[in-house]
């Protein structure tokens, strides 16, 4: 047994090298055209409608050449006690709870194995329907990737800790502190799926100058799953959970820490672009961070089903500031590089665990 779990870090080591080799494009080797790849797409959205998947193909067109596609993990009850005629189409439009939508899944993977191998190359599904504080939520990725093998390559967007929506879920509010949470992890680390988790670092509203109340949780679970790739989305802030004092220097205190080298933040969200290019200050401390670290930024637009290419494309305009302010390695790396070299890296690791699946059947 233990010569066996040998040989399988091996192989581990070996995909990734390989796959990290290929995927270290400098940016002046990048001709393709393509000015971006998407971590953080929505195709769904709270009521499980939305663009359908053609027609995102186009809105990526030649802009943008890859995207993690995933929908809402919960879906809003429209109870008529509530709200009569009025069908809400958002958590913010109703009183009315949210619950886990496991049928997401299915979904996701029928739409993707829908297209052209063409086009399933530009898509990197995600499994989100599961409930994060159920500790059977681990066996059901796990029925996920036996029921349609070849298809996804990480968990999430899923949530723990989000303004507004953590209080309306059925079934309780989830926490960090949760084994499930552990439980859930350590398969992604087994499996090699990526992990991208929504977790507010602070309270809605909380005191300027007061500690953030996620943070010491959150540093805990990154510390506890090593060998977990984690993207931790909108680097921890939210609509009105705003950066916290010394935001900087709180993901810098991550990224320095040798114990926390597999966490990753992504930049998504129209709101967290508008922090970052609020002020020249703000602007030039981002910057200065994403340029020291350029192997763990990655950019998505976290839209959510979006009817337009106009709408699709928003969060990357707002983010022309940054771009220019960015050096060209850094630049390319946000956008374009590390997103191919974490998700090439999961893909080849999740089809091995799925072949060493068959083998034991």
């Amino acid at each position: 047994m233990f010569r066996g779990h040998r040989l399988k870090l091996l192989l581990i080591l070996v995909i990734s090298v390989q796959v990290a080799a290929a995927s270290q494009i400098r940016p002046d080797q990048d001709d393709d055209g393509y000015e971006f790849n998407d971590s953080h797409f929505h195709l769904t959205n709270y009521i499980q409608e939305g663009t359908p998947i053609r027609e995102f193909l186009k809105f990526m067109g030649t802009t943008v050449k890859r995207a993690a596609l995933f929908g809402i993990p919960l879906q809003q009850e429209w109870s008529y006690r509530l709200s009569g005629d009025n069908a809400p189409t958002y958590y913010l439009q109703t009183d009315a709870p949210l619950y886990y939508y496991s049928f997401n899944d299915a979904f996701i993977a029928q739409t993707y194995l829908s297209l052209t191998k063409e086009q399933q190359a530009r898509l990197d599904p995600m499994i989100t329907g599961f409930n994060p504080a159920d500790m059977y939520a681990a066996d059901h990725i796990r029925r996920v990737l036996q029921l349609y093998p070849g298809v996804f390559s990480g968990i999430g967007e899923f949530t723990i800790h989000k303004e507004f929506v953590s209080e309306k879920v059925s079934g309780g509010v989830p926490s960090l502190r949760d084994p499930a949470l552990d439980r859930l992890l350590s398969f992604a680390e087994e499996t090699g799926l990526i992990v991208l988790i929504h977790n507010d670092v602070d309270i809605p509203f909380a005191k300027p100058d007061d500690t953030p109340r996620y943070l010491a949780q959150m540093k805990d679970v990154l510390r506890a799953h090593p060998g977990t790739t984690i993207v931790w989305a909108h680097m921890g802030v939210g609509r009105v959970v705003r950066p916290v004092n010394r935001h900087m220097a709180m993901v810098e205190n991550i990224l320095n820490d040798p114990e926390m080298a597999h966490v990753m933040f992504d930049i998504s969200w129209d709101e967290v672009a508008k922090y970052v290019v609020a002020s020249p200050e703000s602007l030039k401390m981002a910057a200065d961070t994403f340029n020291r670290y350029p192997d763990r930024f990655l950019f998505g637009t976290d839209s959510l089903a979006p009817k337009t290419r106009d709408d699709y494309l928003k969060t990357y305009r707002i983010y022309e500031p940054l771009w220019r302010a960015l050096t060209k390695e850094a630049s390319w790396k946000t956008r374009r590089g590390n997103y191919e070299r974490v998700f090439d890296q999961a893909k080849a690791r999740v089809r091995a665990w799925e072949r060493g699946q068959l083998t034991r059947q």
